[in-house]
């Protein structure tokens, strides 16, 4: 299969590497800094946004001071108040799931498309006054990391002592053996792969420093087991119930039955936990959204024929997915927001519309498939229209 143009095109997001040079030299191998890779760059939202995004239920957000030696960590959602109670220096506020809230920040994530969507997480931004940071410590997944404004002073080594502070209230390195330091300024993006230890801290004498991390999905082993598991029973239905009519009587009560022991591996085996499962779970797994996520349905959904024809109006942009939408497909299933359906019609629409996440619809796609985006427009995970952007 050959490779589109796009994937072997030199990007200056990459420091002038191709996406398919990037990964094959840098992903989850080695650490890079690409200087001016966002030319122009400037803040996604003003500081007055990012303090008024930290104030809100639907968003996650933390704030780490420093005072000395000691870290003090607070969750959010915060009061307006402790903003102006900040100290002149040394605190951070770090806003997760950024792209869920600001379309310009859903676009610097869709930036790394050569990337699967499986794997893409979110955008946080971190807003530092002079000397914040986070302490030093180190990611269990891949992360892309562009300066806005202000100056960052990264300290980075590769070391494999990865033990942590037990007195610390985040995740901090108990040392740091600094091998490499950099200075980062707007528009400068640093890639570090998984446990490379990092700590930046602001180095602007006044004002703030924004750095916008691009995050990527990484679940344990024991998550992946765990939701497998949940998604199995939930997604299962066995027939009959344990019997035994032939048990015999027993002096000893307490070891369990041989036959029990069949029974129980008899249900389990009726899983039948075959690769087309583990296949409709992998796409479950990966398009359901985190739990903060949420969606919101219109309050007054238009008809279904208008719909269908503002749907396939050129003139009136389409339709596109909602950012917090997680549409994905492979051979056989199409996924969205951890629900599988098997592709019957219109695979190519389909796939074409998962892959680039906005798309003015065909007049010739089933009437089927206006149905199943009409259904998604009503449950909020789909826009449709120029003036349903948001």
């Amino acid at each position: 299969m050959s490779l589109t143009p796009k994937l072997t095109q030199p990007l200056p997001l990459l420091g002038g590497l191709s996406p398919r040079d990037f990964m094959q030299q840098h992903w989850q191998k080695a650490l890079r800094l690409m200087p001016g890779a966002v030319p122009g760059f400037a803040d996604l939202l003003d500081t007055k946004a990012m303090f008024a995004l930290a104030t809100s239920q639907d968003v996650e957000s933390r704030l780490v001071i420093r005072d000395g030696k000691r870290w003090i960590l607070e969750h959010g959602p915060f009061k307006k108040t402790r903003f102006a109670s900040l100290p002149a220096r040394d605190w951070t506020l770090l806003v997760q799931g950024l792209n869920l809230h600001v379309p310009a920040a859903d676009s610097l994530l869709r930036q790394f498309s050569f990337l699967p969507y499986a794997r893409l997480d979110d955008v946080m931004v971190s807003l530092a006054a002079p000397g914040g940071g986070v302490g030093p410590h180190f990611d269990s997944y891949d992360v892309f990391l562009l300066q806005g404004i202000g100056k960052r002073r990264w300290k980075l080594s590769t070391q494999s002592d990865l033990s942590l502070d037990p007195e610390a209230p985040l995740k901090i390195l108990k040392k740091m053996s600094t091998e490499q330091t950099v200075d980062v300024t707007a528009g400068d993006l640093l890639y570090l792969p998984p446990h490379v230890a990092h700590d930046g801290v602001a180095m602007q004498e006044e004002g703030f420093c924004t750095t916008y991390s691009v995050g990527f999905r990484a679940p344990t082993h024991q998550e992946i087991a765990d939701g497998f598991l949940d998604w199995l029973g939930a997604t299962s239905e066995i027939e009959g119930r344990l019997s035994d009519p032939d048990l015999p009587a027993t002096a000893n009560p307490a070891r369990v039955p041989k036959q029990y022991q069949r029974q129980i591996a008899d249900a389990i085996a009726a899983l039948q936990i075959d690769r087309d499962a583990i296949a409709q779970f992998a796409g479950c797994f990966a398009s359901d959204p985190k739990p903060q996520v949420t969606f919101t349905p219109p309050d007054a959904p238009m008809s279904r024929s208008a719909f269908g024809k503002l749907c396939t109006d050129a003139n009136k942009g389409g339709v596109a997915l909602a950012a917090g939408a997680l549409c994905l497909y492979d051979e056989k299933y199409l996924f969205i927001n951890g629900d599988a359906f098997v592709i019957q019609g219109d695979a190519t629409f389909w796939r074409q519309f998962a892959d680039a996440r906005s798309t003015v619809v065909p007049t010739t796609v089933a009437k089927e498939t206006i149905d199943a985006l009409y259904a998604w427009y009503c449950d909020g995970w789909l826009m449709v229209g120029t003036s349903d952007k948001r």
